[in-house]
């Protein structure tokens, strides 16, 4: 399922929604401990975890993107800038695991926002697949289909 798009005073949101049969404390190891976010998003790494902490994104070019920590409860809440926008996840425990809930906050719409919101949705795939044991066969592939399905609905956005 697609992420719920929504404008906002002050922009979008994409809102999306996974129901995952592992421990809130499992997924919150997904998001901040460095060897499990490898796993899903090799570029991040938590710095400074903390309010007011740093995530890094590698550039890939020998530089480093810095994200502040916006908002952290433990096991509950981890938000960060991203850019102009903001990424935030929220953890509701559940009795048969947790709901996972990603709030990007889209300052304004590009020509890159359904490729960055397409890779947003894989990510969580793959959050869900390596707490599974499974692994994806190809993450270009999903996010290939993912962002042809994210361009339409943006374009109809305007």
């Amino acid at each position: 399922m697609l992420a719920v798009i929504q404008k906002t005073a002050n922009g979008y949101t994409a809102r999306y929604e996974r129901r995952l049969k592992h421990p809130v404390a499992k997924v919150w190891a997904m998001l901040t401990e460095n060897e499990k976010l490898a796993k899903w998003f090799s570029e991040l790494s938590v710095d400074d975890l903390r309010e007011g902490g740093v995530i890094k994104f590698d550039m890939q070019d020998g530089t480093f993107e810095e994200m502040e920590i916006l908002e952290l409860k433990a096991e509950s809440v981890l938000e960060y800038t991203w850019g102009e926008d903001r990424v935030r996840f929220e953890l509701y425990p559940e009795p048969d695991g947790c709901r996972l809930v990603l709030i990007e906050t889209i300052a304004k719409l590009t020509d890159h926002t359904p490729k960055d919101v397409a890779g947003w949705d894989v990510c969580l795939d793959v959050i869900e697949a390596v707490l599974a044991g499974r692994t994806i066969e190809s993450s270009k592939s999903a996010w290939e289909i993912k962002y042809e399905q994210y361009a339409k609905l943006f374009a109809e956005l305007g």
